[in-house]
This record gives C-alpha cells, sequence and structure tokens, in this order.
C-alpha cells in the first residue's frame, strides 16, 4: 500500500542493540523507508509504534535481539499553506523530484512577510496529489535555498526517500554548483591588494579562492560577516569569464561553491573587495566608471535593481535512480540585457 493512503511498516531487531528503543529503530528502519529520528521519534509519541499489536510510546523503552516492532505511517498530512497557481518553468520531473529555474523576486519558502507567492506555494499547486509526503506532511523538501533576488536552478524533493538522499549529498558537499555573478573590479593575482586579504588566494588556473567562516551578523539580524574564528567554514571558488571597460571595471565571474552557506558567494566576493553589481546588502556604494564603461552602460549598471547573481548549473546524482544529472538555466533577460548593453 503506497503511503498516500497509509502503510505498515515492519522492523525486525538486529543483534546487539542500542539500550533503548528510539536509537533501536533509527538503527534498524530500512533505509528505503527515509524515517529521521525527528519523525520516529514522533510516531513514537502518537502511539503509531507496536509490540505484538500494543502501542509502545516510550522512546526509551529496553528492546531485545529478534523483537518485532509495527510503524503506522498513515497518510500524508495536509499543511496550512496554500496552493497557489503560479507558472513554474520545469526543467526536470519525475516521481521523487523536481528541478526548476526559480525567477528572481520568487522566494523559495514562506515566511513572515512572505506567505503567498512563495515557490513552495506554486509547488504545492503544480504537484498536487504527486506529493507523497516528506516527513509525513504533503509538501515539497526544500534540501536548498536560493535567495529571492537570486535566479536558476533549484532541485527539490517530493518524496521522503528523495529528501533524505538529496540532503546528503549536500551535506557532503559533492553536489555541483555554479554561479554567474556580475562584480566589481576584476580579481587578479597580479592585484597586491588581493594578497593581503585574509581568507583570499589563487589556486592554479588563476582560480580565486576564499575560505572563511560565516555566521550571522551581531547587530544586523539579516545579514551574514565573515569570521576567522567560529561560525561555519565556507569555502568559494571563482573564476573570471569576461571583463568589460576600458580600462576593465566590471567582471563577469564563474563562482563554485565548495560549501553552501547563507549568502555565501555575496559575502565572500564583497569579502574580497569585488562585490556583485546592485548588492543592496553587501555590494556598498561603489559606482560604476563611466569613463572605463561609458555613461549609458554606466547608468544601466547603477539602475540594476538586485544582486547580479544567477545560479546556473546544478548537478547531482539521483537519489533514487542512481542517474548523474545536471541542469543549466540561461541568464534572465534582465541580466542578459545587462551583459548586452555592457557589451555593446
Amino acid at each position: 500500500m503506497s503511503e498516500a493512503k497509509g502503510r505498515i511498516l515492519s522492523v525486525e531487531i538486529g543483534s546487539n542493540p542500542p539500550d533503548r528503543l528510539d536509537k533501536a529503530l533509527a538503527r534498524d528502519v530500512p533505509a528505503e523507508a527515509s524515517l529521521s529520528r525527528s519523525r520516529l521519534a514522533r510516531l513514537l509519541a502518537e502511539g503509531a509504534v507496536t509490540k505484538a499489536g500494543v502501542p509502545v510510546a516510550d522512546p526509551k523503552a529496553k528492546v531485545a535481539e529478534g523483537e518485532t516492532y509495527a510503524i503506522a505511517l498513515g497518510p500524508a498530512e495536509e499543511v496550512a499553506t496554500k496552493a497557489e497557481a503560479i507558472p513554474l518553468k520545469i526543467l526536470w520531473e519525475d516521481a521523487d523530484l523536481i528541478v526548476v529555474d526559480k525567477p528572481a523576486g520568487m522566494v523559495v519558502h514562506p515566511a513572515p512577510g512572505s506567505r503567498d507567492g512563495t515557490l513552495v506555494n506554486a509547488l504545492l499547486h503544480h504537484c498536487g496529489d504527486t506529493l507523497s509526503g516528506v516527513g509525513g506532511e504533503k509538501r515539497p523538501g526544500i534540501v536548498h535555498r536560493i535567495d529571492k533576488d537570486t535566479s536558476g536552478v533549484l532541485v527539490v524533493a517530493k518524496s521522503d526517500r528523495a529528501h533524505h538522499g538529496l540532503a546528503r549529498q549536500f551535506e557532503k558537499h559533492t553536489v555541483e554548483r555554479h554561479y554567474l555573478a556580475l562584480v566589481h573590479g576584476v580579481p587578479d593575482r597580479s592585484d597586491p591588494r588581493l594578497g593581503g586579504v585574509k581568507g583570499v588566494s589563487f589556486e592554479p588556473g588563476g582560480i580565486l579562492k576564499i575560505t572563511t567562516q560565516l555566521a550571522r551578523h551581531k547587530t544586523d539580524r539579516q545579514r551574514q560577516a565573515v569570521l576567522f574564528h567560529g561560525g561555519r567554514h565556507a569555502v568559494t571558488r571563482a573564476r573570471v569569464v569576461e571583463t568589460f571597460g576600458a580600462p576593465p571595471a566590471l567582471a563577469l565571474v564563474d563562482c563554485w561553491l565548495e560549501t553552501g552557506r547563507t549568502h555565501q558567494i555575496r559575502v565572500h566576493m564583497a569579502h574580497s573587495g569585488h562585490g556583485l553589481v546592485g548588492d543592496p546588502t553587501y555590494g556598498g556604494r561603489r559606482k560604476p566608471s563611466a569613463t572605463a564603461l561609458g555613461p549609458e552602460a554606466a547608468a544601466a549598471v547603477a539602475a540594476f535593481p538586485r544582486q547580479a547573481l544567477h545560479a546556473a548549473t546544478l548537478g547531482f546524482v539521483h537519489p533514487v535512480s542512481g542517474e548523474d544529472l545536471r541542469f543549466t538555466a540561461d541568464l534572465p533577460e534582465d541580466f542578459a540585457g545587462l551583459l548586452a548593453r555592457l557589451r555593446s
């Protein structure tokens, strides 16, 4: 029976079990069931775990090798978030996951101040009954995000097994993620200033590497801050794809992530002295050079209304089929138009 209709999962406790039920179940539940520890805890509390027909709700209950427990997996619960008929650009979809090209201006997940018009609202409408349930709820599984004003490729799980499999890949940093960013200045190993910026180095091929810790800013909770003690480890690499101006005043860079922290590319490029064009949070007040770019192009750069950042490529292993998948998204019209103006 499908989990959408509810099913009973039978779990036999293996040899040398842990000393408490919740840990034993977490160890011995079949991997394909994709039950997280938090969901198992909820199922125990709800009385959905039984032994010989008798509910066992105590997570600390003693267990023995060979005991069999039944876990009642009810149908996925409806969520309060409303479904909205918002057009989506779908790059891939099957029973377990969906890959979309998110437009700039769309929030990924509902939050205070952004309850409607989000990607999740759109996916609830688009996917409908094809959502088999994530964490016991009939919702899409968000395993990574891109900022509201960043465009590009995003993968979302439609099933528990896909959610767990994708989350593991992101946790192990095996997912390929490339972004295109338009930045002020040109990152170059010959620039003596960069040699003095802590955490900044160059690898063969002129690849810029930025290695720091990142954490929420102490006074502005909407920002992230570069640290070298505490916080979370973050590594960004970038190479120059194209330069603009005479002398060069802007650069289109290909950035790829070893880690994936909030605002990572935006913070790291700003830390290196090459903040993103249009970034209202980290870009500073740096004005494009009308002398180098020409007055019309400089004016177009100054008027660009968002950070010039696009999630161009996403590659991962399908968490169910094992197939290698790789998706690319073309630059959106505003970003492509700005580059065309710079090239002209």
